[in-house]
């Protein structure tokens, strides 16, 4: 059998356990894209589901309302009083829901899946209701993900017995597979092979055992496993759970879950022989040899489900593994921008009571809050059949948007810097610059020496731009503190009036010595430089001040507290932590 056909029949399997029992088996992850593939895995789950049992289709970016359910508004304003309305996870229940787009799935609605798979019930207390649904229903992901980075919520994951993977499967390998689903068990015989009775092992301790050397921490996993292998051994007309079913719900359901490779353990006699144990001695001369010790010498339960659940690991993370121990997944890069409430643009995030000149009415909302109260405003207006609203029913649509972030790298490019340090403040300049780049952020350059400052590099998302204004940034003169802060607060206050986010990066050893007025002098520079920083903190501009000198300067850490900046010594502050301080400043 080759490798796809293979995959398929395990698919094929899949589907018949996955339709024989949902809520049990939690459901299966399917990574595929749309085509004949999965839509014809999708058709033979179907066919496998038992009649009269929902299969429930969930489309991504779901309202919460229709996946949870809430007031049943026609009914409602019919009736006068609150009507519940099933939503989505309810009608699901006894069957299937098969979720599309998982990966870009949002948190609150994989808290909800999660819940109800956990118990099985769904609470639902909503506009003005309070009420407990049965929901037992298992889950089939669609991932359509690109690479490890775009994967279906490992939460829900965890919860699911099965991962398919069909992006390898074409259409020419979807022939009926004739393979029994118990390694070569027959609904006649149920004696499993190795001639071991039917309670002679105890698959609890088994999965565990195997799961452990996985290295799967997961509770969840054996115990799915042993819910598999029961399945298996009902579906084949047996009572009993043998070896066989245990070493095949280990393939299914611990394989891809593994995140190293096992380790074969040694017998007591190889234990022996390691310690220096004496060795059997040579048979006399003409005598038969007796029996090699190695020959016919039985494999343990769990070093057969071992084996059997290591066959299933892929053969890029058998690789991996090998290579590199256990996985890890690369950081992604943040979301730009920080969270602002708008009136009329951006994420709807609910309702909230308002003035529709304010804001968007929310019409659905609105008449939500209106319809329990019908029935008892028509009987103190006198009857009728009309609709009666009051302001305080009134609903205005809540949006969230995220602002563009600019990040405004402030240099101090004067003598004493650029003998110190200014070659480290490039390169550590060029870090953040990458990291903006990452984030789709601004950039923007100010550097102060000499008697002023200026601006070398306007907002912009050219990373090229930036280097380049960074590489040809002289260095030399005096140290005017106090411009550099104020050219800062210049470009972030511009940045905020067009609708932005700004965080101001200072790069200084905070040791001024050219005021204000250009005039020379460490005294009076210093003043200017607290006097500026002082007003740059009632501007309320998120800043980062990262000392430049070879050790931490006190100047500069009183600089960072007068500017309500986080203070970094540049000698402590790798990229990790720069970035970490930067990202943590953007919010």
């Amino acid at each position: 059998m080759s490798e796809t056909s293979a995959i398929w029949a395990d698919a094929l399997l899949v589907a018949r356990l996955v339709a024989a029992d949902p809520h049990g088996c939690g459901g299966v992850v399917l990574r595929a894209g749309a085509g004949p593939v999965r839509d014809r895995w999708l058709e033979i789950l179907r066919e496998n589901l038992n009649p009269g049992k929902p299969l429930r289709r969930m489309p991504a970016g779901i309202a919460e309302d229709r996946l949870v359910g809430g007031l049943d508004l026609a009914a409602t304003l019919s009736a006068g009083r609150p009507v519940a309305q099933a939503g989505l996870l309810a009608e699901a229940h006894g069957g299937l829901l098969v979720a599309a787009m998982a990966e870009r799935m949002g948190q609150g609605t994989a808290a909800h899946l999660a819940a109800a798979l956990d118990t099985g019930r769904l609470r639902v207390e909503r506009d003005g209701l309070a009420e407990t649904r049965p929901a037992r229903f298992g889950l089939v992901l669609l991932d359509e993900g690109i690479g490890e980075d775009e994967a279906a919520p490992a939460a829900l994951a965890d919860r699911l017995a099965f991962h398919l993977d069909l992006t390898s499967v074409p259409p020419s390998a979807m022939r009926p597979v004739l393979r029994p689903p118990c390694d070569g068990l027959s609904p006649e015989s149920d004696k499993p092979p190795h001639g071991g009775g039917r309670s002679d092992h105890d698959p609890v301790a088994e999965l565990s055992e195997v799961a452990a050397r996985l290295g799967i921490d997961s509770l969840r996993a054996p115990l799915l496993a042993l819910r598999v292998a029961r399945l298996l051994a009902r579906l084949d007309g047996r009572a009993e759970i043998t070896e066989a079913d245990v070493r095949e719900a280990a393939r299914l359901v611990l394989g891809h879950r593994a995140t190293r490779l096992p380790e074969r353990e040694s017998s007591p006699e190889e234990e022996e022989r390691e310690e220096g144990a004496p060795e059997t001695p040579p048979p006399p001369d003409g005598a038969a040899p007796g029996p090699d010790p190695e020959e016919g010498t039985a494999s343990t339960p769990d070093d057969r489900i071992v084996e059997a659940a290591r066959a299933a690991i892929p053969a890029g993370l058998l690789a991996l593994l090998l290579r590199d121990g256990p996985r890890l997944r690369m950081p992604r890069a943040g979301k730009a921008g920080a969270k602002a409430v708008s009136a009329r643009s951006g994420r709807p995030m609910g309702a909230r009571p308002g003035d529709p000149r304010r804001g968007r009415l929310d019409l659905i909302a609105t008449l939500r809050a209106a319809a329990p109260w019908q029935g008892i405003r028509r009987r103190a207006e006198g009857g009728g059949t009309c609709l009666m609203i009051r302001p305080d029913d009134i609903r205005i649509t809540r949006f969230r948007q995220r602002t563009e972030t600019t990040t405004i790298f402030t240099v101090d490019a004067s003598g004493s810097s650029a003998l110190e340090r200014l070659a480290e403040a490039k390169g550590a300049v060029e870090l953040l610059l990458a990291e903006a780049y990452t984030r789709r952020d601004k950039v923007a350059l100010v550097a102060f020496r000499g008697a002023g400052a200026e601006l070398v590099l306007a907002p912009t998302r050219s990373l090229v731009r930036a280097r380049r204004g960074l590489a040809a940034l002289p260095g030399g003169g005096g140290t005017p503190l106090a411009a550099g802060i104020d050219a800062a607060g210049q470009v972030a206050l511009g940045v905020r009036r067009g609708g932005g986010t700004p965080v101001v990066v200072m790069l200084t050893d905070g040791r001024a010595n050219v005021a204000r007025s250009g005039i020379a002098g460490r005294e009076r520079a210093g003043e200017d430089s607290l006097k500026a920083a002082r007003l740059f903190r009632e501007a309320d501009v998120r800043a980062i001040l990262i000392d430049t000198a070879p050790r931490p300067q006190e100047s500069a850490r009183r600089l960072a507290a007068a500017m309500g900046a986080r203070y970094l010594p540049l000698p402590h502050a790798d990229a990790g932590a720069m970035s970490a301080a930067i990202r943590s400043a953007r919010g």
